[in-house]
């Protein structure tokens, strides 16, 4: 018996952090669970502008900038789901807008609660680790915890690729390379690593759709004009810095903290804290509205 395949756009909207869920009723495909926004694609129905209706009509809101996040294929045993996934943010001026029972929830929430299984891989790639350590050592990689990632920083001319074949796919999911190494790398290795980096000029040279589809992507970022690029070209996150004077860096001035905040709370996506960050300055991040923290000699 030929399975039915259905094309279905989801909107991941954004606010300050925190992702919109909503609940699907008992007598819904997968019901008595959370699902995000989203539907079938209508006949002739483009999946971007289907993720815009959808939105509009479930949730009230009309959000006309649509960034791709991924298209995720997922066989159940009664019928296959081709998954549009996009994603925008969501400003303070429509958040009354928001029709009931949508609500917000924090991404690390989302862990425990019972979305259908096709959503499964968007929830992972939601929750990032909380610590990002830094380094010109690939051998750091076999040392993460649980928790931490490594952006193995590097030039371009430094690369050697079968230092790589070192580490098996599930070490290989800690690491994050620039964009000029990802480019180097091999389909094998590129297709494990779990972020893309992009520092702040290459930040800016973006536009819209110029990001990897179905890939994490975390953006360097100094001032809010580099966060606002980061959100309008559809990036996952990015790494404000410095919070702090650093010894790598003892010519730039710390932004301290209470800019920090100022700056975070104008992003909708995660913010890592970076300079003179340690491991144990992860609490004082959060508390300052960032979701992790990065660092180099610290870690």
């Amino acid at each position: 018996m030929t399975k039915v395949v259905l094309d279905i756009a989801i909107g991941l909207v954004f606010h300050q952090g925190q992702v919109l869920v909503g609940w699907r009723t008992s007598d819904q495909h997968q019901g008595n669970k959370y699902e995000f926004p989203g539907g079938k694609l209508e006949s002739q129905e483009t999946p971007i502008a289907a993720c815009r209706r959808e939105v509009f009509e479930e949730v009230g809101v009309d959000i006309a900038v649509w960034h791709p996040f991924d298209l995720i294929t997922h066989r159940y045993d009664d019928l296959t789901l081709n998954l549009h996934i996009f994603h925008a943010q969501l400003d303070d001026s429509a958040l009354p807008q928001v029709k009931t029972p949508w609500s917000w929830y924090t991404r690390s929430q989302l862990h425990s609660l019972k979305f259908p299984a096709a959503n499964k891989k968007i929830i992972a790639r939601l929750n990032w680790p909380t610590q990002i350590k830094i380094s010109e050592e690939i051998d750091a990689l076999a040392q993460l915890g649980t928790d931490q990632a490594l952006y193995w920083r590097i030039a371009a001319a430094q690369l050697n690729e079968t230092v790589l074949q070192d580490f098996d796919a599930s070490q290989l999911s800690g690491l994050i390379v620039n964009i000029e190494i990802c480019n180097l790398l091999s389909p094998q290795h590129r297709q494990h690593i779990t972020a893309v980096h992009f520092k702040q000029h290459q930040l800016m040279a973006l536009k819209i759709g110029d990001l990897p589809l179905g890939q994490r992507c975390i953006a360097a970022c100094h001032d809010l004009d580099a966060i606002r690029q980061a959100q309008a070209v559809g990036f996952d996150a990015v790494l404000l810095s410095p919070v702090q004077a650093t010894v790598s860096h003892p010519e730039a001035i710390g932004m301290g903290w209470e800019v920090f905040q100022q700056l975070a709370q104008q992003c909708h996506i995660p913010v890592f804290a970076l300079g003179g960050m340690q491991p144990s300055d992860l609490s004082l991040v959060q508390q300052h509205l960032g979701y992790g923290v990065a660092g180099i000699s610290g870690f």
